[in-house]
């Protein structure tokens, strides 16, 4: 019998003396059952991250020997290192010269925020103005958004890459982020949200002397903040991991994004998956850090749907 198992008999051993107690009143008995079901989905989410993290510190022959972390008593140079971090960072030879990991991080920074304010602040407008104005066309413009969101992207890569090819904005981050300033699914998120924004309000705020622009930015933005923060989460990892782009709109190697680089690491170095694994480990730094900071607003954002008025 292995750990493993000893440790579930003990688990449930210990449900079988609770319930034996009080079997007419199992609450402790159903808590402690909750607490351990809990317990083992929190670790299951875990192992992974841990498993990770004990790879980074591993060399490549010992990199399979153990699931995580060694014994101790088998720790030595080659089980618990440093090795892969150094040629992370040790930068690689281009013809541009010499480009360090971090220029890669900032790459994908300066694209993934780019364009996750750019959504914000077009989506939002737009979403705005479908939701408390009408003007002509303003059906068949809302078919024909929902009509888009059913094309595949990859779709229209093709001529779009002719596009950016005749305005010169081939390996440029401006043909990488032009076309993604907006998109049918960010508009129509905010259109959802700011319908039920009572136009009462916003008559109030035009008899107060309040612009458009500033009923917009004052009354209804402060409004719909949570869902705000969790469409700026949602864009943030969806260009933060983007890859199909990035490699196709980008040449130079020093303006390449942390997915197209980590990719070219497995392909240049078949056998340093700890490397590959290092740069991964690194890179859900940025989103970790912005997903705890707009955690309740993301989690109320997710939730304002499912509650009535």
């Amino acid at each position: 019998m292995n750990a493993l198992q000893i440790v579930l008999l003990l688990l449930a051993l210990g449900f079988v003396v609770l319930y034996a107690r009080s079997p007419r009143n199992p609450k402790l008995a159903l808590a402690y059952l909750r607490w351990v079901a809990l317990g083992i989905a929190a670790i299951l989410v875990l192992a992974p991250f841990v498993w990770l993290i004990a790879a980074v510190f591993k060399d490549r022959a010992v990199l399979n020997e153990y699931v995580f972390f060694p014994p101790p008593s088998e720790w030595s140079e080659k089980t618990v290192n440093l090795g892969n971090l150094r040629r992370l960072f040790a930068g690689d030879d281009t013809v541009q010269g010499k480009v360090f990991f971090w220029q890669y991080v900032i790459n994908s920074l300066f694209f993934a925020s780019a364009i996750t304010i750019l959504q914000l602040t077009f989506c939002s407008l737009a979403g705005y103005a479908l939701a408390k104005y009408d003007f002509v066309g303003k059906r068949p413009l809302m078919v024909f958004m929902l009509g888009s969101m059913m094309v595949p992207p990859v779709l229209l890569f093709p001529p779009l890459y002719e596009m950016m090819v005749k305005l010169d904005l081939i390996d440029t981050y401006h043909g990488l982020i032009l076309p993604s300033m907006v998109g049918a699914y960010g508009i129509f998120l905010f259109r959802q949200a700011m319908i039920s924004i009572p136009k009462e309000m916003l008559d109030a705020g035009r008899i107060d002397g309040c612009s458009e622009f500033g009923i917009y930015l004052r009354l209804v933005m402060p409004l719909v903040r949570p869902m705000s923060a969790a469409f700026c989460l949602v864009t943030f990892l969806g260009q933060w991991n983007s890859f199909f782009g990035p490699s196709i709109f980008l040449q130079t190697q020093s303006k390449l994004t942390l997915p197209v680089i980590l990719n070219l690491y497995i392909g240049f170095y078949q056998t340093e998956y700890g490397v590959f694994l290092a740069g991964t480990l690194l890179a859900i730094i940025p989103p970790a850090i912005l997903f705890f900071a707009l955690e309740k607003e993301f989690i109320s954002g997710l939730a304002s749907g499912a509650v009535k008025g």
